[in-house]
């Protein structure tokens, strides 16, 4: 049944009330008065108002600071804002922002009270990120002009709002809100009304992963978001950002969303109980995953787990000469990258010619850096010099550490380190670039499996700082020591992680990816929309939908099958949209096809 339509004309919105003066509607107010709306700020703790009140004028008066007010724009600014603790104050608003802790009950309350004080022509806007929308509007006597408005955290620097409509919510009352979104110069995403709704609905279950992974020890909390911010360009680490988020509240979310999906991935990891059980949520306590220097710091401080600087390895054995095995692009990246950090280079591949055409691609990025100012063209001439291109990978023999680069086949992965098995000499140290194959099937093809490891680098290898390292359970000390230190060597970050589908970095981001997917599968919302919503709302350099087109859709799916193998979680399987577009050939960038359209080149 259609929302009843009134056929009062919607206010421009000049005073608005926002209830609930924590952190997200302290910086709802700052973007409102900023815009020139009369703001009235309320919440039951005084001393909640009066410290948003402190940080507004801190805020402006940092802004005057570095020049982006006048003292007279900070004035009026202060001056269009008053707060208080009686709800009656919202009687002359135009719209109402309720930002109150995620509870139906609380919210209930708030919209059953403001019903007996607003006028019949105001919006009420919830700014839940967990709660239906639907639910709340079914409870208040205005439904039609009942909808979500999420910000996003901080309001004043993020510029996505999600506008979420209930199947209650009048159109009116969603232009109004989007336009007064595009007023205060953000970018409006409607979305409808489930857990979530794009941005979180995605973000969360990605947190929840890392908690889950963190709390499996499979890699600690400093490698687990170094990994995610050094190999997907993210601006924070997954746990940092949950401890930002409040642990507590990313419970509440998830909690929310498993109950609508029945997705395990949803199901919040235990540790986010124990932490905010114990009262550890975040920053906001002054501990969550990590420790900081006091409650509301984003200084965090050294604690029990906090790993030593310079800890104690093992020796590593010597390497001076490194082969690489290969001829694609990560073939010449890695050769690149290990003749910059000093080493001679031996790059083999299955014929001369192919080994020569690797070293000349090395060349012309050589030639790009010289360009662009990075290195003088003697650095690049002696980089150049000190790889030697090689038809058969028995200019192998005296190679201290060999790394093969070859096409993601187990089998040929597997043949290859058994000719390394035979050519190498004894105490080589031979790794594998793998994404996403068992480290460990590669070591069984030879008769030195502790001399075997998992050296995943990222796509530019030149480019990106960081490389997983793989230890299987037959690898030995001294060669992880090894690895180690060949990436400091060569400038690279290195983390610590066990040999399982995915690592650390695959197996957060392409659940992520196939989530996206199923979002769009299910119409819920469109690429464009999701791509603008996680860039946007949670900092990504790319939407998931440019980043899949990038990687390769045929890429992707192979990695979310052995992902989905490994596990044998429901929620992991392929979306089937995307087995859909590899069968039809459309790989990406790469066929001039994926999600979107390319022109061929």
């Amino acid at each position: 049944m259609a929302a009843p339509q009134s056929d009062t004309p919607l206010s421009p919105f000049t005073t608005v009330a926002v209830v609930g003066l924590g952190t997200m509607g302290t910086g709802i107010t700052e973007v409102l008065a900023k815009a020139g709306r009369e703001v009235i700020g309320i919440d039951v703790s005084e001393a909640a108002a009066a410290q948003a009140v402190d940080i507004l004028k801190s805020s402006t008066a940092r802004a005057v600071e570095r020049g982006r007010l006048t003292e007279q724009e900070r004035a009026d600014i202060l001056a269009r804002v008053r707060t208080g603790t009686d709800l009656r104050a919202a009687a002359d608003a135009d719209l109402v922002i309720e930002v109150a802790p995620e509870s139906y009950e609380i919210k209930q309350q708030i919209f059953r009270e403001l019903d007996g004080i607003v006028r019949p022509e105001t919006i009420l806007a919830t700014g839940t990120n967990a709660l239906s929308v639907t639910r709340l509007a079914a409870d208040s006597a205005r439904p039609e002009r009942v909808l979500g408005l999420h910000f996003f955290n901080p309001a004043p620097a993020m510029r996505l709002v999600e506008i979420v409509s209930s199947v209650l919510t009048g159109p009116q009352a969603v232009a109004a809100v989007t336009d007064l979104a595009l007023d205060l110069g953000k970018e409006p995403v409607a979305v409808g009304d489930r857990p979530g709704f794009v941005a979180d609905g995605l973000l969360f279950g990605y947190l929840n992963q890392a908690a889950a992974m963190y709390e499996a020890k499979y890699a600690s909390r400093e490698d687990i978001d170094a990994a995610m911010k050094l190999g997907c360009g993210l601006p924070m680490g997954p746990l940092a950002l949950l401890d930002l988020i409040g642990v507590d509240t990313a419970r509440t979310v998830l909690e929310a969303m498993y109950a609508a999906s029945r997705d395990r991935l949803h199901a919040p990891a235990p540790i986010l109980k124990q932490l905010s059980g114990a009262g550890l949520t975040g920053r906001k306590s002054g501990r969550g995953f990590y420790t900081y220097d006091a409650p509301g710091s984003a200084t965090v401080v050294r604690d029990a787990l906090t790993p030593l600087e310079g800890g104690a390895l093992t020796p590593g054995r010597s390497v001076r000469s490194v082969g690489v095995a290969g001829s694609g692009t990560m073939a010449s990246g890695i050769a690149e990258v290990f003749a910059k950090g000093g080493y001679d280079v031996v790059l083999a591949a299955r014929s001369e010619e192919k080994a020569q055409a690797a070293k000349a691609r090395i060349g012309k990025s050589l030639s790009r850096s010289v360009d662009k100012g990075r290195m003088t063209a003697e650095a690049a001439a002696q980089t150049l010099d000190r790889i030697t291109p090689a038809g058969s990978y028995d200019a192998f023999a005296d190679v201290d550490l060999a790394v093969e680069a070859v096409a993601e086949d187990l089998e040929i992965k597997r043949q290859l380190f058994a000719t390394l098995d035979k050519v190498c000499k004894p105490g080589a140290v031979l790794a594998t670039t793998t994404s996403s194959l068992p480290v460990v099937a590669c070591a069984r093809a030879t008769s030195r499996p502790q001399d075997v490891i998992g050296m995943h680098f990222f796509n530019p290898a030149p480019a990106m700082k960081l490389v997983e390292v793989v230890r299987t359970v037959l690898t030995a000390d001294d060669v992880h020591s090894t690895v180690r230190e060949v990436c400091v060597n060569i400038k690279k970050h290195a983390v610590d992680c066990g040999d399982r589908a995915g690592f650390i970095v695959n197996a957060l981001l392409f659940p992520y990816l196939n989530n996206a997917i199923k979002m769009v599968q299910e119409h819920y919302a469109s690429l464009d929309d999701i791509d603008a919503a996680m860039k946007l709302g949670g900092g990504y350099p790319m939407g998931p939908f440019e980043l899949l087109d990038v990687v390769g859709l045929d890429v992707s799916l192979a990695i979310e099958k052995v992902l989905h193998r490994e596990f044998r979680d429901p929620g992991l399987a392929p979306a089937p949209l995307l087995e859909h577009l590899v069968a039809a050939g459309c790989l990406g960038r790469k066929t001039g096809r994926g999600f979107r359209e390319y022109a061929r080149r």
